[in-house]
């Protein structure tokens, strides 16, 4: 059986998350298939998603434009297979942004948490910082983590269906639309509490708009990494970095994804 994994293509980094998911694989190549999406039709073929660092409020409008939208809503929110956003990527999948304007952006959703996004301030201030991420495994090499004009997320909310009511009238904030889950093999693709997989300490937050590398201790800080059953978000952008281990972990996590989904499926 081949597994596709599909990375949104309307902008943003995308071809370098093809290029890793590429060598995460290796010589299991024909295992997977690997495809851009630009198209509800192309969206319909993924078993997982990849949503790529870029401008998040562009996607947005594209998407819309594309008539993506609702298909990504449907894929991530209704059928909760497999996503992964990093950055702008991890902004669409939050539930609720602030910083941003109502009308400006809207939001697939997926995640129970509020992003704050460019946290770390503007380009000029991007920076990297070597993160000790313990899903990677507890011998692994520090990860060379790239933030650029990157979001954190202040807030993990609390898990109900609907619309997140106190959300809405936060002022400058953004609220995805509420979809339910479409059956049982969906229902059991998400989870209750959001996970906290990775934390930039709060001496490094602090002094990274000094556009230098720092050295994370082991304080906790600002959560950069989080996953709520099959939906990852990273604020930073593994794709930019050459090492493939981020993605070569979450392939795994896609691979029993649909192992579980097509078994579900069968009963």
């Amino acid at each position: 059986m081949t597994i596709t994994v599909g990375v949104l293509a309307l902008q943003g980094a995308f071809i370098e998350h093809v290029n890793l998911l590429k060598q995460a694989v290796g010589q299991d190549s024909a295992e997977w298939e690997f495809i851009e999406v630009r198209t509800p039709q192309e969206l319909a073929r993924c078993d997982g998603l990849v949503l790529p660092g870029g401008e998040s409020t562009t996607m947005s409008l594209v998407a819309a434009r594309s008539n993506l939208l609702e298909p990504l809503r449907e894929f991530v929110k209704v059928l909760r297979k497999p996503t992964w956003g990093t950055c702008a990527g991890l902004i669409l999948l939050a539930e609720s942004a602030n910083r941003t304007k109502k009308g400006g952006q809207e939001l697939v959703g997926g995640l129970d948490v509020r992003v704050n996004r460019n946290h770390f301030g503007r380009q000029a201030e991007s920076f990297q910082a070597p993160l000790n991420l313990p899903f990677l495994g507890g011998t692994a090499e520090p990860f060379p983590a790239v933030f650029i004009r990157a979001p954190i997320v202040e807030c993990i909310l609390p898990h109900h269906k609907g619309i997140q009511v106190d959300e809405v009238d936060r002022e400058d904030t953004v609220v995805a639309p509420s979809r339910p889950t479409k059956d049982a093999v969906a229902e059991a693709a998400t989870a209750d509490n959001v996970e906290v997989m990775a934390t930039l300490s709060g001496p490094a937050a602090r002094i990274a708009t000094q556009s230098r590398n720092i050295s994370p201790d082991e304080e906790i800080g600002d959560v950069i990494a989080v996953r709520q059953g099959n939906v990852f978000g990273t604020s930073f952008h593994p794709e930019l970095t050459g090492d493939a281990r981020i993605h070569a972990w979450w392939l795994r996590q896609v691979q029993a994804a649909v192992n579980k989904r097509n078994k579900l499926g069968q009963q």
